[in-house]
């Protein structure tokens, strides 16, 4: 699988000139006349010949022939470790799985057993280096994040945190998962002496004596992962670490392979697919299962007593296509595997992780609690599917399905808002080495020139269908170049690093109300796809803003929207209906055009 790492490209800086002139394109529809000119003159003053911009945009590629990525570690810093809000709902997603048939503790730890089962069959691909290299039609990706996913944890700090890997080069190899009920953290081997994965029945052995072990809720020490990222550090590293016992048992959870959450049943609301959500993002609150996570942990696999099955990772470590991959492995295991059977052989015994908590941990405890609670009371979440088509159609008119979905977006934000606003979509970079993400914008001239004909009933429909291929078209050919590495913002944030590390003052350009209008991402969009129906689940990345993801199916697609109820202009409810009717409005129109 990594044979081919060392032939990748490097990720190239793009021309500045060309990035600049993009610049100026994307912020077209934000903002005013007034505010554009003055832009303009911004961006002609920056990319003058002999000027700044030229003058960065050397120091840029010079750190790029020195490294084999020349955005790696600052995008981790910047987007990830550098980040001080709670990793809960804002960072970290949830991916709600299909709700499994069953009901009770019984029938949990069975389906439980085969989910480990199955991830460690994932595992032994990965260590083997056998898992098939992921590709962009003909062109090989980097599988880098693949390696990253288990034996993997965040660690606190105060104002940075860390990235542990706990890889098979590493002195001691992990051997063990931690299983958490009732919020008690238990150490479980799962590798036999000749490092064969323990069976299902084996895990599930163990699995039973966890929970005898752990019959009634202890103090949730877990939330603390909740909190900010200051709070947490101090918490962790100036009480919890200097203490041997605590000390050793977040050594266990932070070398775990990954970790397994045994959650309770909790009210079942009328749409239970969004009841999941909620669980998957932030475990419900301080009352439900929040206290039975580690949020900082890069896989947890949650299973609860009512069916409710998914995935929390952190997301530092990778973006959704690995998780995703070692998703549809985790079920394809569980739905073909055979029963889970009584075993007399008895495995190691669980070890129980103790924490020594004094009283300023009691009280952090207490201050998590409170915090969690009004971040979950805050958060708007609808999970919805539209059911009257899916990428089928877009492919039947000889759209791409993603870029027509995106539009459609865009048409729903403007029912409701009569404005078009900055989007974010992530565009995969991994063709090149060590590539993460760049910034697919959405909003163009050419879709709002669309979202404005569609309200105005004197634009004949064939014109409107014009206006329609044009902005599809338009965010395809977006899309392609911003996956070559030709994108702007990661561009951008570049030059405008390169400055700081070069102890000058932020350029102009950036300080311009343009451009923080421009980073201002109302919509934050991703495609997360699965053979399964899966979504993944986030939160906005600003108060006044909008998180979505979908998951789009043959027949069908499946979104996940979030916001913030604090703000009075959003409402997660609207734009699902407006989402809804924008879809059916599209596909009318082109139905209808078609006929004529």
């Amino acid at each position: 699988m990594v044979v081919h790492q060392s032939s990748l490209p490097h990720l190239p800086v793009p021309d500045l000139a060309q990035t600049l002139q993009k610049y100026l394109k994307v912020v077209r529809p934000l903002v005013d006349d007034i505010a554009f000119q003055k832009t303009k003159q911004l961006v002609e003053e920056f990319g003058k010949p002999g000027g700044l911009g030229e003058s960065l945009q050397s120091k840029l590629q010079s750190r790029a022939h020195e490294r084999q990525n020349w955005l790696d570690d600052w995008w981790l810093h910047t987007a990830y470790l550098d980040y001080r809000e709670p990793v809960v709902i804002n960072v970290s997603p949830g991916i709600v799985c299909p709700p499994q048939d069953f009901n009770g503790k019984k029938e949990q730890l069975q389906f439980a057993a085969k989910l480990v089962a199955g991830v460690l069959d994932y595992k032994v691909q990965i260590d083997n280096q056998s898992v098939p290299i992921d590709k962009l039609r003909t062109r090989p990706l980097c599988m880098d994040q693949y390696y990253k996913l288990f034996s993997a944890c965040r660690l606190p700090g105060e104002q940075r945190d860390q990235v542990v890997v706990y890889g098979p080069d590493c002195g001691v190899r992990p051997r063990h998962i931690v299983v958490v009920h009732n919020n008690q953290f238990f150490s479980l081997d799962v590798y036999d002496n000749n490092w064969k994965p323990l069976s299902q029945d084996h895990i599930h052995a163990q699995l039973k004596k966890v929970v005898c072990q752990s019959k009634h809720p202890s103090v949730p020490v877990g939330i603390l992962t909740t909190e900010n990222r200051d709070t947490w550090g101090m918490v962790y590293n100036q009480a919890l670490k200097k203490d041997k016992t605590n000390k050793l048992s977040l050594e266990a959870i932070n070398r775990s392979i990954f970790m397994l959450c045994l959650d309770q049943e909790t009210v079942r609301e009328e749409d239970r697919w969004t009841s999941m959500g909620h669980q998957l993002m932030h475990g419900g609150g301080s009352q439900h299962n929040s206290g039975n996570r580690w949020f900082d942990k890069t896989l947890q696999f949650t299973v609860g007593t009512d069916g409710a099955v998914g995935i929390v990772y952190e997301h530092s470590a990778a973006e959704g296509p690995p998780i995703i991959s070692l998703l549809d492995h985790m079920l394809d295991y569980c739905s073909q595997s055979p029963a889970v059977r009584e075993t007399s052989v008895h495995p190691k015994e669980p070890e129980r992780l103790l924490f020594s908590l004094n009283n300023s941990v009691l009280e952090a405890i207490d201050n998590a609690k409170q915090s969690l609670d009004m971040q979950v009371r805050d958060l708007d979440l609808h999970l919805v599917t539209f059911k009257t088509y899916g990428k089928d159609f877009p492919k039947s008119q000889r759209l791409s399905p993603d870029s027509y979905i995106q539009i459609a977006m865009q048409l729903a934000y403007y029912k409701v808002n009569k404005v078009a606003c900055a989007t974010y979509e992530s565009g995969s970079t991994r063709m090149f080495h060590l590539g993460r993400t760049d910034t697919i914008r959405s909003a163009s001239v050419e879709s709002l020139k669309f979202c404005q004909a569609m309200q105005d009933s004197s634009i004949q429909p064939s014109e409107k269908v014009a206006l329609l291929r044009r902005a599809v078209e338009g965010h395809k050919r977006y899309a392609q170049e911003t996956v070559s590495g030709q994108g702007i913002d990661r561009h951008l944030l570049g030059l405008k690093l390169i400055a700081v590390e070069a102890g000058l003052d932020v350029p102009h350009l950036f300080e311009d109300s343009t451009y923080e209008q421009a980073v201002h991402f109302k919509l934050s969009t991703s495609q997360v796809p699965s053979k399964y129906d899966t979504l993944l689940c986030f939160g906005p990345v600003v108060p006044d803003g909008y998180g979505i993801c979908y998951n789009p199916a043959e027949d069908h697609l499946n979104f996940c929207i979030s916001a913030y109820n604090s703000h009075q202009e959003t409402d997660t409810v609207k734009l699902a209906a407006a989402l809804n009717q924008s879809l059916l409005d599209m596909q009318e129109l082109l139905q209808t055009q078609a006929k004529l």
